[in-house]
């Protein structure tokens, strides 16, 4: 395919990302298909659940990045990909996969995503999705317990000791990669639409 857009979805933890994402899906329909780095999550198949729960899934190396790489490739080529699943309740890649077609526009979703030099390169448009942290941790907390099974305590727990630290080192100071940055997340329906209108625009010039 020629003349793929590729737009990168970032910010921090709960910032709303995903509301933004879907916007734009709805509104390109089957011109667009969704790529989450938490997709890519690396397996720990090896490791009992005891230890994969003590993991850092906040660090870079939490992921397996060239994979994603390779499949935005692959799409911007036309060949269609097998993206992971990932479970959170087991913390670890199911066996299962699922099809992807390439698509005019695809939207790469996740919080550490302009962290990898390589993987911003292939992006068109950069977006830093951003809200105040007290309200990312609300968000936060209410997501991990009520979608993904986990006790108050160890949300709170991995947002003090993981969540919170890496988002000082490998999210925040890479906001400054961002060509949108929308402000109060997900709620920000004036610098959504503007951001659809800019796609649009692209589009359009093809």
């Amino acid at each position: 395919m020629k003349n793929v857009i590729v737009i990168g979805v970032s910010g921090g933890s709960a910032s709303g990302k995903t509301t933004v994402a879907n916007r734009i899906k709805e509104e390109f329909k089957d011109s667009v298909e969704l790529l989450s780095h938490d997709f890519y999550y690396l397996p720990y198949d090896d490791l009992p659940m005891e230890e994969r729960v003590k993991l850092n899934y906040d660090h870079p190396n939490a992921f397996d990045t060239q994979r994603l790489i390779d499949d935005i490739r692959k799409l911007k080529q036309g060949i269609s990909i097998d993206r992971p699943v990932y479970s959170y309740t087991e913390y670890t890649r199911l066996s299962e996969t699922v099809k992807v077609n390439p698509a005019k526009v695809i939207i790469v979703e996740g919080f550490m995503i302009y962290e990898n030099s390589e993987l911003r390169d292939l992006m068109d448009i950069k977006v830093f999705v951003d809200a105040d942290a007290d309200e990312r941790l609300i968000r936060r907390i209410i997501r991990d317990v009520k979608e993904r099974g986990r006790t108050l305590e160890s949300v709170i727990d991995q947002y003090t000791k993981t969540a919170k630290p890496m988002h000082e080192l490998f999210v925040e100071p890479y906001k400054k990669y961002a060509d949108i940055i929308i402000p109060r997340g997900g709620m920000n329906k004036i610098a959504i639409d503007m951001l659809i209108h800019q796609i649009k625009a692209i589009l359009s010039d093809e």
